[in-house]
């Protein structure tokens, strides 16, 4: 079987140690599971976002993208309204999950290279009274921008607005503290910067908001609620068949988060990786999308060469071949592709990416 590393923004590369985790069955009844391993994860997802008690943690069967619409169904009623910012392809998810719910909300929607202005968003805020709640992703991997979740969080409180945050690429991998960020909900996913495998989210939320949810969701499998209280009520049982190997492979994940030095040394990993990438990208001609003030440690976009031999599957391939995968580009009015930095990656992988771009310029 060929092996290869995965430079996306998940599902992303894991340690063999992850993978082995997901060798032996479990009982989704059984209390080792639940207590030990689910009600664990609840906690130190919790621990991880803040030391505020004030918040508690749902785990969700699914794609990152299904614990979002889980959250927005289950927590904004009919009463309430929804400002969207969008500046990329994950931002305009979040809404069409509310036009698909129909749920009152309005989209201030940028240019996928524009950071978003908290002025902007003030503006919106004072001339919509109905606005309640505020919903923007933090990593936006379109294009690698990190969103500025602080000054926006700033706005929410002060307007007294509930919000929300896609954090799914940045949870685990940038240090948050989402009480002082007045961040409200916070949705990530088990296959990103945790470094676990995909199958399920899950939503960090304050207590309050979740407890006086009762009733709105708008799906019964995605009921956030009723998951949350069977979860309260049952010491970690899910409502329906959850991914018990995934759940698994997760905890042993957030066991090697620790080990590693937590999300401060992950971070600190992360961001060097990111920047050798930049720098020897550039150093072979290339051009990254965003200015560097820009970048987030996550992932980051560069111009395709201009050059009309250039072929992106061939230059996909050509990667595949010497062991790397890559990614796409996802902007609209852009020709790029995207590396991704993440997982159990390091230097020395950077480094032998960067001889086998140079081994791949066959174009130039």
């Amino acid at each position: 079987m060929n092996k290869y590393l995965l430079l996306t923004p998940g599902p992303l590369s894991t340690s063999e140690t992850v993978k082995n985790a997901m060798l032996k069955d479990w009982c989704t009844w059984d209390d080792d599971y639940n207590i030990n391993i689910v009600q664990a994860i609840r906690a130190k997802i919790v621990a991880i976002a803040s030391s505020s008690t004030d918040y508690t943690s749902v785990l969700m069967q699914g794609s990152g993208t299904a614990s979002v619409e889980s959250a927005l169904g289950s927590l904004i009623s009919k009463n309430h309204k929804l400002l969207i910012i969008n500046n990329g392809a994950y931002g305009k998810r979040i809404a069409e999950i509310a036009d698909y719910l129909n749920l009152n909300a309005t989209v201030l929607n940028l240019n996928e290279t524009e950071l978003p202005n908290p002025i902007d968003v003030e503006n919106k805020l004072k001339e919509d009274n109905a606005i309640t709640h505020i919903a923007m992703v933090h990593c936006e991997t379109t294009t690698g921008m990190l969103n500025p979740i602080s000054d926006i969080g700033v706005l929410a409180k002060q307007y007294n607005k509930t919000f929300i945050v896609d954090a799914m690429s940045s949870f685990g991998g940038i240090e948050l503290d989402i009480a002082n960020l007045h961040i409200d909900v916070l949705i990530s996913s088990a296959n990103k910067c945790i470094q676990g495998v995909p199958g399920f989210g899950f939503v960090i939320v304050k207590k309050t908001i979740i407890e006086n949810s009762q009733g709105i969701a708008r799906s019964l499998s995605l009921d956030l609620y009723s998951q949350w209280r069977t979860m309260e009520a049952h010491n970690g049982k899910w409502r329906f068949t959850s991914p018990t190997h995934v759940v698994r492979a997760f905890y042993q994940a957030l066991i090697e988060l620790e080990q590693e030095g937590g999300v401060k040394a992950r971070f600190k990993r992360y961001k060097a990786n990111q920047e050798l990438l930049v720098a020897g990208m550039q150093a072979l001609g290339f051009k990254p999308l965003l200015p560097i003030e820009l970048h987030s440690p996550i992932i980051t976009s560069f111009y395709s060469p201009t050059n009309t031999r250039y072929n992106f599957d061939l230059f996909y391939t050509a990667l595949k071949e010497q062991g790397f995968v890559i990614y796409p580009g996802k902007v609209s009015n852009a020709d790029c592709f995207r590396i991704g930095n993440i997982g159990e990656v390091y230097a020395d992988d950077i480094s032998r990416l960067l001889q086998a771009v140079e081994r791949s310029r066959f174009w130039l």
